[in-house]
């Protein structure tokens, strides 16, 4: 079984012993950051530093002057890592380590654009503006997100991509100095707290039968128990009936799957029209159309027909795996892999991870993903390569 390990290119760029330590692991591939968004990061065994931070989303390569020129929305450049393209300093490394190189790009999660053009923007039932989660209805947003793709995927030196974010962004985030917690909030309430009403979602509501206005004091009226202390609980797509109706909910879904739908697909063609034939594209998903974030909500069915497979979140019990995987089972025509977190200090365990790898197959997984080998401690990378070791014979 192919087993990746993520990284970002700061593990690498600085430290010459990093990726024969990486190879050490037993991984075959490396997924590695081409375009990500800020972050504080360890570098626990770094030789130069203990910390970067990442201020702002940014891509890690010299941007194509040529192919942004004249457009508003554009990536931004990193300043935290001492390279001129660290994305392709950090993949030569890992190949001359024998590794496999895929990129990782995120795509609908920037607080940077949100900032510098607070428009683009996810904007609440009561218009509150999300500014790390751009609004993928927006054409503009769509074609820069589509853009971004068929350029930070296909770097020098890379065999496949895997798309992060690559559909609706919304209220979930780990801002900096978060307090949110105060009311916890079930799927059922997230959604409707993820749900747009910028002019480009109203316009789009509209087509579908919706009037937005209607809608935001629908979303607001459903989430009154909530703050209230009651209905915060809701989980499931029945949990989103519960709260806002059962016709409501579906036209708000039919017009999100139908945006995220066309954008992936936009996005994959972007990426294909860039890369060679055997460029693999996989997309970080969850099964659970309504879900927004990292691992957007899919159609099974849809996305397998649009990329090479998916990677999803298998963190968790035995339920949560079954959950997620179900869905996507008997397709040996396609990758599906199994992201384990490995880092114990994140709510990872490596120490069950073989046994968690295990139930994952059985499912009908057939690639592993561990997030993340440069976040990791030294003893939970230990306990990693042991198990992959145990995977392998």
């Amino acid at each position: 079984m192919k087993a990746s390990a993520f990284l970002y290119p700061w593990d690498i760029v600085g430290d010459p012993d990093a990726a024969a330590r990486v190879a050490d692991l037993g991984v075959g591939q490396v997924t590695l950051a081409a375009a990500y968004h800020s972050t504080r990061a360890l570098t626990p065994r770094h030789p130069g530093r203990r910390i970067v931070t990442a201020e702002h989303a940014a891509v890690l390569y010299p941007v194509d002057a040529g192919r942004w020129a004249g457009r508003e929305l554009r990536p931004y450049a990193q300043s935290w890592v001492a390279s001129d393209d660290p994305y392709a300093e950090a993949a030569q490394a890992l190949t001359d380590a024998g590794l496999e190189v895929h990129s990782w790009v995120v795509l609908a999660h920037n607080s940077r654009l949100g900032a510098d053009h607070p428009d683009t923007s996810v904007v609440n039932a009561y218009g509150d503006r999300y500014p790390w989660a751009p609004c993928i209805a927006q054409p503009a947003v769509r074609a820069y997100l589509v853009e971004l793709a068929g350029e930070a995927a296909v770097r020098g030196g890379t065999r496949g991509t895997e798309l992060e974010s690559c559909g609706w962004y919304g209220f979930a985030h780990l801002h900096a100095h978060d307090k949110i917690a105060g009311v916890g909030l079930g799927d059922a309430a997230q959604y409707l707290m993820s749900l747009c009403f910028c002019s480009d979602c109203r316009t789009g509501y509209g087509e579908h039968g919706l009037d937005a206005d209607e809608l935001s004091r629908a979303v607001c009226a459903a989430l009154e128990p909530v703050w209230a202390g009651s209905g915060s609980s809701e989980a499931g797509w029945s949990g989103v009936e519960k709260l806002l109706g059962a016709d409501l909910a579906a036209a708000t879904l039919e017009f999100r799957g139908q945006v995220a739908r066309t954008l992936q697909e936009s996005a994959v063609a972007a990426v294909r029209a860039a890369a060679a034939e055997d460029f693999q594209v996989l997309l970080h998903a969850d099964p659970a159309p309504y879900r927004s974030g990292a691992n957007v909500g899919v159609d099974p069915q849809h996305i397998l027909s649009v990329a090479d497979g998916v990677v999803l979140p298998c963190t968790g019990g035995d339920a949560a795996r079954e959950t997620v995987l179900g869905p996507f089972a008997g397709r040996s025509d396609r990758v599906v892999a199994a992201n384990f977190t490995v880092v114990g200090g994140m709510g990872g365990s490596p120490a069950t991870l073989e046994r968690d790898a295990a139930h994952a197959v059985s499912l009908g997984a057939d690639q592993l993903r561990l997030y993340h080998a440069g976040l990791a401690s030294d003893p939970d990378l230990r306990t990693v390569a042991e198990a992959l070791s145990r995977l392998g014979r």
